[in-house]
């Protein structure tokens, strides 16, 4: 810009007279004095940007690794395995023949065998209790912690979760100092945010490995409430429940697992979330087992064809397949064919999110839950159960509560009301005002989404639906409204439901 302005004004200054020279002379200065002060203030402020940025990045891990290295801990099982050969006898041989050695070898392979692995943990509190991973101690006959200065303790398990992969140890410090770390807030982590790990990799106690949170909220099909911390920072073999730290030193995540076709790092790890954790812990440390919300209700994810035949006008929530008899949610009046949309004022995005919102939700709290229910949106307040108890009561695997033939051609389709002779046929439970399919054509809307004889049509989109004219006047009607298809709840003889949208031909 100085440039230009310095070969363009001398042209323009030669065809002004004296006084307007001077004047431009004057101005020409004045602008280049400006343009002087701007650049030096731009590269002033980029300056301090990248200060600033580069305070962000660490130069070195060194003083973090040093500082914190003394509370994440090796853990080493032993596993007593039985033996393989079951006793067998083997041949006798005299005193030094040449075989003796040889069968004594197989003879060996008859006894029990200690199968040891490793693992790693941290400690959080100086009396001694340690967080890893459930299969790290999985089994395991003796469990043994090793400092980082080498120093070792036996030690017992408080409790464990296998559905968050969780473990929660204790062992006696018999006075020693031990060095603690607390938990942060993993939820405040953003994708491109440094994070730094411990652990026990293949044995090598103490190793520090650092990257950046590669994605958040990675679901990898390992339980009902997965919630990972993706990182590039490398993982292997025997990092397992060692800490994933953010650069104010705090636990933001466990190690557990990694994405690798060959059992080495790929730079794709996984760690469960520190709240998550964090909460877990807490209750086994308090009731030696986890006590999660329950809410008693089967759910299916939202689809565009089912958010179509509900009319939502939005592909989101937990459609509600069928409610637990006795749960929290029948007694609260939710039904088959809500969608929940919102839970304890957090937004249900995927039906995934659900399970793990209501589980980490206080047993015997009152909650608002919102639901959308013949186009209407309504807030319903639902006390909580406990999961655990529900399990062991069998509750969760409750069943839901529950003219003439007619043919639905593009449908593809046929029912009739449920009499005794078709439940004798069907094997189903004879009850009145039940209509149930009788006839699938081959090839059809119908027969592509699963849809059999014998099944019991239970709902209409969210209406239950309790005869054959019913059902027609429904269907007739998503027909008027120019829908794609319809959504039914259907059921089979064993009483597992689950809703079915089937297009129009």
């Amino acid at each position: 810009m100085l440039k230009q302005l310095n070969h363009i004004a001398p042209e323009h200054l030669l065809s002004f007279p004296r006084h307007k020279q001077a004047e431009a002379d004057y101005s020409a200065q004045r602008m280049a004095k400006f343009m002087m002060a701007a650049l030096f203030f731009a590269a002033g402020l980029m300056l301090s940007l990248g200060q600033s940025q580069a305070a962000d990045r660490p130069d070195s891990f060194a003083d973090l690794a040093e500082a914190l290295t003394p509370s994440v801990v090796n853990i080493s099982t032993t596993t007593v395995v039985e033996s393989r050969g079951g006793g067998s006898q083997l041949p006798q041989f005299p005193e030094g023949s040449p075989f003796e050695d040889f069968f004594r070898d197989f003879e060996n392979q008859d006894r029990p065998r200690r199968a040891q692995s490793l693992g790693s943990g941290f400690i959080i509190d100086k009396e001694g209790y340690v967080v890893t991973n459930n299969h790290v101690i999985e089994n395991a006959d003796e469990i043994t912690i090793y400092l980082s200065d080498d120093d070792s303790f036996s030690a017992k398990i408080v409790g464990r979760d296998e559905k968050t992969d969780i473990a929660l140890l204790k062992f006696d410090p018999e006075g020693k100092e031990l060095s603690v770390v607390t938990f942060g807030d993993s939820d405040t982590l953003r994708v491109g945010d440094w994070v730094m790990a411990i652990g026990n990799p293949f044995g090598l106690g103490g190793s520090v490995t650092a990257g950046i949170v590669s994605a958040r909220g990675r679901d990898i099909g390992s339980g009902p409430y997965d919630d990972f911390i993706q990182t590039d920072a490398s993982i292997n073999r025997g990092n397992s429940g060692g800490p994933l730290f953010n650069l104010d030193g705090e636990v933001i995540g466990i190690n557990t697992a990694i994405f690798s076709q060959s059992g080495g790092s790929v730079g794709i790890g996984f760690a469960i979330s520190a709240n998550l954790a964090e909460q877990v812990v807490t209750q086994l440390r308090d009731y030696g087992r986890t006590r999660r919300g329950w809410l008693g209700v089967f759910i299916q994810e939202v689809t565009e064809d089912i958010a179509d035949s509900l009319g939502l006008k939005d592909v989101a929530g937990a459609l509600v397949a069928s409610v637990s008899e006795e749960g929290p949610a029948a007694k609260a009046g939710i039904e088959a064919g809500d969608v929940i949309t919102s839970f304890d004022s957090k937004k249900v995005e995927r039906s995934r999110d659900l399970p793990r919102i209501v589980a980490e939700t206080s047993v015997d709290k009152t909650v608002p839950v919102t639901v959308i229910r013949n186009g209407k949106e309504i807030v319903i307040d639902v006390t909580l159960g406990e999961l655990e108890v529900a399990e062991n009561d069998g509750l969760i695997s409750n069943r839901p509560t529950a003219g003439e033939a007619e043919s639905f051609a593009d449908l593809g389709f046929d029912v009739r009301p449920l009499t005794e002779e078709l439940a004798t046929q069907y094997g189903l439970k004879p009850e009145e005002n039940t209509v149930v399919i009788t006839s699938v054509a081959e090839n059809s809307p119908a027969s592509r989404k699963g849809l059999e004889e014998g099944l019991i049509i239970r709902r209409l989109n969210q209406t239950a639906i309790t005869s054959v004219e019913q059902l027609n006047e429904g269907i007739s009607a998503a027909r008027d409204e120019d829908r794609k298809g319809i959504l039914m709840l259907i059921e089979d003889a064993e009483g597992r439901s689950r809703f079915v949208q089937v297009s129009f031909e």
